[in-house]
């Protein structure tokens, strides 16, 4: 098995591409990458253990990639747009709620996890 190097990177281009494109195009997903930055710090801020730390990674990890699926599914459908079929609408919708869900989800544990932490200030 060969590894060739420029295509790793090249990879990487493409990758960086598509985040920079879907933060130009999705208000919300720089609203959940700031909130993201901010629970880091304060995960760093206060003395949160290891595993309270994988648990906020993980469900900011949960929240923006379920974002950048929702966006997918948006410019996808909005290639067919809803007069081809009622079901694009209901799509979004759905992906929609999915992302709620997931950041309610993340704010709720978020709370758990660092509200005993601004209760000891």
């Amino acid at each position: 098995m060969v590894f060739y190097f420029k295509k790793f990177l090249k990879s990487f281009e493409h990758s960086f591409r598509g985040l920079k494109n879907a933060l130009i195009w999705e208000q919300n997903l720089k609203i959940q990458l700031c909130v993201s930055f901010i629970v880091i710090f304060l995960m760093f801020y206060f003395p949160t253990r290891n595993l309270e730390k994988v648990a906020l990674i993980l469900v900011i990890a949960a929240v923006l990639i379920l974002e950048l699926i929702n966006t997918i599914f948006e410019r996808l459908s909005d290639i067919l747009k809803p007069r081809i079929h009622d079901y694009i609408k209901d799509i979004k919708d759905i992906m929609a709620a999915t992302v709620l869900i997931a950041s309610i989800c993340a704010i709720i544990i978020g709370l758990l996890i660092l509200g005993p932490y601004f209760m000891k200030l």
